[in-house]
């Protein structure tokens, strides 16, 4: 890609054979009418169901679709990992494959890196005209919980740290994820807690948002492992864990992804 808005979109996927491929044909869709350069790469975190073969019949007629298969289930915040650390777009975007925030909902985000910021994430926290929010009342609650701990122990001044939707400068991108340690669903607050460790300037961004059925999220289980995590998170950032990159060459299987062989991710 070398135009100077060409884009990566980093998708990751576990047992999402039934709801990616509308959120892919939405995101070619919309790439090739803005026409915009975009790689749209999908990690499949070793999903039981039919997810790559999904994968596999869209980029067929797209080959802006890309399919990166690990051959075990690590993690949201690892799949997401493994593709930000192998894009090669100007700016990266992380998209959850569920489709709950439209991709045209990037334009904002985009808006915010023009101005200055380094990393512009979606916020289902800040009203704003235009914009609507439609989630489930336990999801609000589970997430208003969260974001107290968060606030305490870790990330100040961002109200919606969970937001599938968030635009990366790609240095930026391959900065931060390189550095992670987080493999499930609290890697965005480690992310953004590097961030403002290193300075990079933060925007929030009001972004529409419609609930989908089919979400992965357990709310005692997750809602458990998360504050054990944001703990970890915060005991990493003590120690200064986060002030130096933590790459290894990755090992698994790669599937239909012309960065197959040097497809990287972070030792355990």
């Amino acid at each position: 890609m070398t135009q100077s808005n060409a884009v990566s979109v980093i998708v990751p996927a576990y047992d999402e054979a039934r709801r990616i491929e509308r959120m892919l044909a939405e995101a070619v869709s919309y790439f090739r009418a803005a026409g915009r350069s975009a790689e749209i790469l999908v990690v499949d975190d070793g999903s039981q169901d039919e997810t790559s073969a999904v994968v596999r019949g869209v980029a067929r007629s797209a080959p802006e679709v890309r399919l990166i298969r690990l051959a075990q289930n690590h993690g949201k915040g690892y799949a997401v990992r493994t593709g930000m650390v192998n894009a090669s777009g100007v700016r990266v975007l992380f998209a959850d494959a569920d489709g709950a925030t439209p991709m045209a909902e990037i334009e904002r985000l985009d808006q915010a890196l023009d101005a200055g910021a380094d990393v512009a994430i979606g916020s289902r926290a800040i009203d704003h005209a235009g914009v609507q929010v439609k989630r489930k009342w336990y999801r609000h609650v589970m997430g208003r919980t969260f974001h107290g701990m968060v606030s305490l122990l870790s990330v100040r001044g961002v109200r919606d740290t969970q937001c599938g939707f968030k635009l990366f400068r790609g240095p930026v991108a391959h900065d931060l994820f390189s550095r992670m340690r987080m493999t499930g669903f609290s890697f965005d607050v480690e992310v953004l807690l590097m961030a403002q460790r290193r300075g990079y300037r933060i925007a929030e961004v009001p972004v529409n948002w419609v609930h989908q059925p089919g979400s992965k999220v357990r709310i005692v289980l997750d809602s458990l492992l998360m504050s054990r995590d944001l703990l970890a998170i915060r005991a990493n950032s003590v120690r200064g864990e986060y002030d130096r990159p933590r790459i290894t060459p990755y090992t698994e299987h790669a599937d239909e992804h012309p960065l197959a062989s040097s497809v990287s991710s972070i030792a355990g």
